[in-house]
């Protein structure tokens, strides 16, 4: 299991450092979120600083962006890298792609399978000069002139990952892509019984097996030297259990473990705004069941013992991040990625 790294820099200017940091120190890929920040920028600093290191979105909102113009962008950032470039799509929920981005919402799992094949459409034209002539529901994409077109590149092959949970979505993900970006919020049983079957299901329909596939995530972790240490980290990462919770989208992942009522007692705190009401809801055998606790130590032995087989590459998601300069890391990260 290979060990990546999320963008912690935002600063443009910044980042051509942080990325240099975090490729010498081993880390395999360094993700770029759509929160604050545009996520393609920081990558596009990162591609020209780096030679080494993977680059990718986890993720780009799909429906907020032109098939066309995420085309273009992920296009450019492989060049740029030398065919280090992953694209990370997710739908993203619905208020925010109306009430944020001010785009509608609907059908989100066929749009999404839409907009996949739209953009290797438009990667097929560029590299191979075949015909532009995508039509579909959703999507038409049938004019390409010499002035708009970038040409092929040297590495056309971009893998495309998307963010999944429910069945719909990981089926599409095993049909059409080469990778799924499984939400923090995940447990092996989860992932067992939901995630694998259905993402099988989608590889069939592709004639392609397990091997061709990469599940990428970041793991809820409680790290610490000490308990208090621990206790302190805990406390934070319940209070994001119970933010995930409180959304219908993630109830599977609480019904899973026989949760599935915490749900609603979530979103009823969420809406009165007593977040740490919502944290208290959150048992210590919850918290065990989907995050792990460990020292620096020993967290590359007991991420493996939970999740070998399940997941091919993860990253930390935790409450408080370690400087890189933390003397605990180098030794982490080599366990994970050699």
């Amino acid at each position: 299991m290979k060990l990546d790294v999320s963008m912690l820099a935002h600063d443009l200017k910044t980042i051509p450092d942080y990325a240099r940091k975090v490729e010498a120190m081993g880390y395999d890929c360094l993700w770029s979120s759509e929160t604050q920040h545009d996520p393609y920028l920081p990558l596009a600093v990162a591609a020209t600083s780096t030679s080494r290191i993977k680059l990718g979105t986890n993720i780009a909102t799909v429906f907020s962006r032109s098939p066309m113009i995420t085309a273009h962008t992920a296009w450019d950032l492989q060049k740029a890298s030398g065919g280090r470039f992953t694209l990370g799509l997710g739908t993203q929920v619905k208020a925010h792609n109306e009430r944020r981005f001010s785009v509608k919402f609907e059908s989100p799992g066929p749009k999404m399978a839409e907009a996949i094949r739209a953009i290797r459409s438009i990667w097929d034209c560029w590299q191979n000069g075949a015909k532009l002539n995508f039509k579909s529901q959703f999507y038409t994409f049938d004019v390409m002139t010499p002035f708009f077109n970038p040409g092929p590149i040297e590495h056309p092959k971009i893998p495309i990952y998307i963010a999944a949970v429910n069945p719909l979505m990981c089926r599409i993900a095993g049909e059409l892509c080469d990778g799924m970006h499984v939400h923090p919020f995940n447990s092996p049983k989860y992932l067992r019984e939901t995630v694998h079957p259905a993402v099988e299901e989608g590889l069939k329909r592709s004639g392609r097996s397990r091997k061709d596939f990469t599940y990428a995530t970041a793991t809820f972790v409680v790290v610490g030297e000490t308990e208090k240490e621990r206790a302190a980290q805990a406390q934070t990462v319940k209070q994001q259990i119970a933010f995930y919770g409180s959304t219908r989208t993630y109830e599977p992942v609480l019904a899973a473990h026989g949760w599935q009522g915490l749900t609603g007692q979530l979103h009823r705190k969420s809406v009165e705004g007593d977040w740490k009401g919502m944290a208290g809801l959150v048992t210590d055998e919850m918290l065990d069941t989907y995050a792990v606790t460990a020292t620096y130590e020993n967290l590359h032995a007991k991420i493996l013992e939970r999740y070998q087989g399940l997941l091919d590459r993860t990253g930390l998601y935790q409450p408080y991040q370690p400087n890189l300069d933390d003397p605990r890391l180098p030794a982490m990260v080599r366990a994970f990625n050699g």
